[in-house]
């Protein structure tokens, strides 16, 4: 399908590093194209992701690492996986041999520079584990990483001059050469040791990682610069963007080791992360460990299924689902709050939440295989809320900096969904008076959402692509769900006052809709529908990185209601039909507007639970099929293999579960729509400490590319009369078992009684 193939052998692993799991875990997925992923290596969930950078600029290297690039410019400590928005790269290393260069260089200028040219033929890379030949120096670079450290293994050729470049001035942003940087220091603390911090800004207005660096052999020489002055004799540093270097003479495969802490704390707490996790100069013990915990998570779902295609893009969206958030704190608790302060958890604290994109299938997807992790998530917002100024619960936060990335305050159905669920290891108080402070606070134009119910449109230039905007419909979709997850909470909670108030402000959806065109569109102050319309223009005052096609589908609280407003179930599934074979140009469309199957766009979040909307109309079959078609067309084990921006995990968590069956359509009520699944069989493998079930088992039975429609279902030996199953029964353990077909049975799950429920707060 694609021309690069990821091709990774037994002879290419290093030693005892060969697992199954880990072999079908291609971290390369989704480096090309807009998939914006990283090959780093990581730890689950950690604070360090050590990998390389390369030499493109701006949106389209937002991870660091671009598939397509031919040059590296050195191996840093922080990545985002698929944001579509650049940040981090801190403490960039790199090895070098030869004449000494400190800049980066830049070939479209004939800079040379210290970056080196590479081939994908010399570079492996599997959970837990980089490695790549750097050609222009002879240098094999092998990197691997515990939860906040990273550890670098160099080994060198004959070379009378080698050195470890380090550039504190380089990050990741919109331009590699504006320097983010605004502080910087460096202590060479022994002929083996140093230490120091870089402070940057970017979409992260304002962090700092400090670190401690300790090699496993004395330097020869070394060298500080600083604001690109050389300080000849100095051990120390400080400016915008300090760089060193640290030289000695390498016999041939002579092995130099680099271990580095980091903290967003202190010195002191990276010097203690770095002790407490890797205390030993013994790379293959760190590495291995790493990868039995990579093991261990990826092992949550164990799959069948005769494709290895399948096998190894499932694999791959789980170990992507597994990268972020990040964890915060330090190893002994300590982490910068969002005030800018220390602060001692006695839980773990976590950032880089994707909240717009992660809160429709990742956040659930966690509530089933990592539930020991969600009430550290809610703590973390809690404690977020309570630091932040005002307070409010996060909408996009990275290193403790909120973004303000994205509409809506969807951290309450991350929430509601956790307390339904049983998941409350957290002050079930203070954290419904921070959901409810936030809901009634609001964001923009909110005041106008909650007097109008709706937000009104800008008026004039409103078709003009710079015009001023208010993202007027997404908007106000997105209130109105996050109402009823706030009327879903007051209800479980006892305060019915804010139930009944919440409940009714969640149809607010109702005042944007069109019933002349069947689509959600911008309304002037007024209460006039915005003219001329046409539903495949993307409107910026009205829509979030979308067309009306992709936008007015998204109520995931009432989707019957929202079919009535249709005209019923025929008009309803016709418009969803048409949405997938319509033409898939937009006018005036952006960047994040991918994966197109007709108008349907499933590279951004808006559309994720679409397909399966075809089952509250009674048209479950239509469900199943467009389902594999959006796994099968969209999805595989390339660099190509994922169509947008994964947004820390989202558009994998959204394979993952597709893939073994079932979808969160509402991802706060606690149901999965059943759906069509792409494996024979899944293994879920429940946590004992929250669940008690074991296990519960997906089957599907007689399962092809073209026996896609369930012929039949059961659920622990019964006959299974609805289209979808529950959270507690996922939980409480047993076996789903589907049979398949290459035809539709159109009357199963076809009456209203079998239909998930809409609206219901129970």
């Amino acid at each position: 399908m694609h021309q690069y193939l990821l091709i990774i052998t037994l002879l290419a692993l290093p030693p005892k590093a060969c697992a199954a799991l880990l072999d079908d875990a291609l971290p390369m997925v989704g480096t090309a194209g807009t998939g914006y992923t990283y090959p780093a290596a990581v730890y689950p969930f950690g604070m360090v992701q050590l990998g390389p950078d390369t030499e493109s600029d701006g949106r389209h290297n937002c991870s660091g690492y671009k598939y397509e690039d031919r040059k590296i410019i050195g191996f840093s400590h922080t990545h985002l996986s698929g944001t579509g928005c650049p940040d981090l790269g801190d403490i960039l290393i790199q090895p070098t041999t030869g004449e000494l260069r400190m800049d980066q260089g830049d070939p479209t200028r004939g800079e040379k520079g210290f970056l080196s040219s590479f081939s994908h033929d010399d570079e492996v890379a599997t959970p837990g584990y980089y490695r790549v030949l750097l050609k222009d120096y002879g240098i094999t670079a092998e990197l691997t990483a515990t939860a906040h450290t990273g550890f670098h293994r160099y080994t060198f050729p004959s070379a009378k001059q080698a050195h470890l470049i380090l550039d504190l001035a380089h990050g990741i942003s919109n331009d590699s050469r504006t320097n983010s940087c605004i502080e910087s220091t460096l202590v060479m603390e022994d002929d083996q040791t140093i230490s120091g911090y870089r402070r940057s800004s970017g979409w992260a207005r304002d962090k700092t990682y400090f670190f401690v660096a300790k090699f496993n052999r004395p330097f020869d020489s070394h060298g500080f610069m600083t604001n690109g002055i050389d300080m000849p004799g100095s051990t120390s540093a400080k400016g915008v963007g300090v760089k060193a270097h640290f030289d000695f003479q390498s016999k041939k495969d002579e092995v130099v080791l680099l271990r580095v802490g980091i903290s967003p704390v202190s010195i002191g707490e990276a010097r203690k992360n770095l002790d407490a996790e890797i205390p030993k100069e013994d790379f293959q013990e760190t590495m291995d460990a790493t990868r039995a915990e990579w093991n261990r998570l990826l092992g949550t779902i164990r799959i069948e299924t005769t494709d290895p295609v399948i096998r190894q893009t499932f694999t791959t969206a789980l170990y992507h689902s597994l990268l972020a958030p990040h964890l915060y704190n330090d190893a002994d608790g300590s982490y910068r709050g969002a005030d800018g302060k220390v602060h001692q958890a006695s839980f773990q604290y976590y950032s880089t939440f994707s909240v717009w994109d992660q809160f429709r299938a990742w956040h659930p997807l966690m509530t089933i295989i990592q539930p020991g992790r969600v009430s550290d998530f809610i703590r973390t917002m809690l404690a977020f809320y309570e630091q932040e100024t005002p307070h409010f619960l996060p909408i996009w936060p990275l290193c403790s900096n909120e973004t303000h990335c994205m509409p809506g305050y969807h951290a309450l159905p991350i929430i509601a969904d956790a307390y339904a669920k049983g998941l409350r290891d957290y002050d079930v108080n203070k954290v419904y008076a921070a959901m409810r402070d936030t809901a009634l606070t609001g964001r923009e134009n909110h005041d106008e959402y909650v007097t109008k119910g709706y937000i009104s449109t800008v008026e004039e230039n409103h078709d003009h692509p710079k015009a001023t905007y208010k993202k007027s419909v997404s908007t106000t979709l997105d209130y109105a769900y996050d109402d009823w997850c706030m009327a879903r909470m007051a209800h479980l909670t006892g305060h019915q006052g804010d139930e009944v108030s919440f409940l009714k402000r969640s149809l607010s959806y109702k005042s944007l809709f069109d019933r002349e065109t069947g689509f959600m569109r911008g309304k002037t102050a007024g209460g006039t529908f915005i003219a001329p319309f046409d539903a495949k223009t993307f409107y910026r005052p009205d829509y979030t990185e979308a067309d009306a096609w992709q936008s007015s589908f998204f109520v995931p609280h009432d989707p019957r209601g929202f079919i009535e407003m249709m005209g019923g179930d025929g008009a309803f599934i016709e418009k969803i039909d048409r949405m997938f074979s319509e033409d898939s140009a937009v006018i005036n469309g952006i960047a994040d507007i991918t994966g197109t199957i007709g108008q349907y766009a499933h590279g951004n979040e808006p559309v994720h639970n679409y397909a399966f909307l075809f089952s509250y109309a009674g048209a479950p079959y239509k469900t199943q099929e467009r389902v594999r078609q959006v796994m099968s067309a969209l999805y595989d084990n390339t660099v190509h293999g994922l169509c947008g921006n994964d947004d820390c995990g989202q558009m994998s968590a959204w394979y993952v579960l597709s893939a073994i069956g079932i979808y969160p359509v509402n991802p706060a009520d606690g149901n999965y729509v059943i759906g069509s699944p792409l494996v024979d069989k899944a293994v879920i493998s429940l946590d004992s400490k929250y669940y008690k079930g074991g296990t519960f088992t997906i089957v599907a039975r007689n399962n092809s590319a073209a026996n896609k429609y369930i012929q039949s279902a059961k659920l622990n030996g019964r006959p299974l009369s609805r289209s979808y199953i529950t959270h507690a029964e996922v939980v409480a353990g047993g076996e789903l078992d589907l049979v398949m077909g290459p035809t539709p049975n159109k009357t199963l799950w076809q009456e209203p009684s079998a239909r998930p429920p809409s609206l219901s707060l129970d």
